[in-house]
C-alpha cells in the first residue's frame, strides 16, 4: 500500500518508492521535482518567490527558489540519491493576474521559472520535462516507483511527463 506525502505552500519533502508526493495549487508558484530513477527517491518543493535575498526574515528556505531548491538537493542526497542521477522536472510559473506595465507581481510566474532553470544549471541537474506560464493553476505528483510527473489541472486534460 503506497501512501501520499502532502507538500504545503513554501514547503518541501522527500519520498521513496512506492510512495507519490503531491502539491495543489500551483499559480505562480512553481513547484519543482528532483529524481533519482536508480535509488527511487523523489523530492518536491513548493516555492513562492524565487530570491531569498531580497527579503529580510527569510526563515523559511521553502519559501524561495534560490534556497528551497538547494535544501531539497541537499535532502535529496541525505535520503541516498545520486548527484549525477538526479533529473528535474517543473511546473507552475502562471501568469496569475493580469497587471499593467512591467510589474513585479505580474512576472513573478515568469521569474520564479527563470530561477529553477538558472539553480539546476548551477547544481548540475537536467530538466527532463516543464509545465510553465500560461494563466492558469496545476496541481502536481510525482510517482517515486515510476518517476512520472502528473500535472491536473481544471478543464484541462492530465499531462503525465
Amino acid at each position: 500500500m503506497s501512501g501520499v506525502v502532502k507538500v504545503g505552500m513554501a514547503d518541501l519533502n522527500i519520498c521513496k518508492a512506492p510512495d507519490t508526493i503531491t502539491t495543489l495549487g500551483l499559480g505562480s508558484c512553481i513547484g519543482l521535482a528532483l529524481y533519482d530513477p536508480v535509488a527511487k527517491v523523489g523530492g518536491l518543493v513548493h516555492y513562492m518567490l524565487p530570491d531569498s535575498t531580497k527579503v529580510r526574515n527569510n526563515g523559511n528556505a521553502a519559501k524561495f527558489g534560490d534556497t528551497g531548491i538547494r535544501e531539497l538537493y541537499n535532502r535529496m542526497l541525505a535520503e541516498g540519491a545520486n548527484k549525477n542521477r538526479m533529473i528535474a522536472k517543473i511546473a507552475g510559473g502562471a501568469k496569475m493576474f493580469e497587471v499593467s506595465g512591467l510589474s513585479e507581481v505580474g512576472n513573478i510566474g515568469a521569474r520564479n521559472t527563470e530561477t529553477a532553470k538558472q539553480m539546476l544549471k548551477e547544481l548540475g541537474i537536467r530538466l527532463v520535462a516543464e509545465d510553465t506560464g500560461a494563466n492558469y493553476g496545476r496541481t502536481v505528483e510525482l510517482h517515486c516507483d515510476t518517476g512520472e510527473f502528473y500535472i491536473k489541472s481544471v478543464g484541462k486534460p492530465m499531462k503525465i511527463m
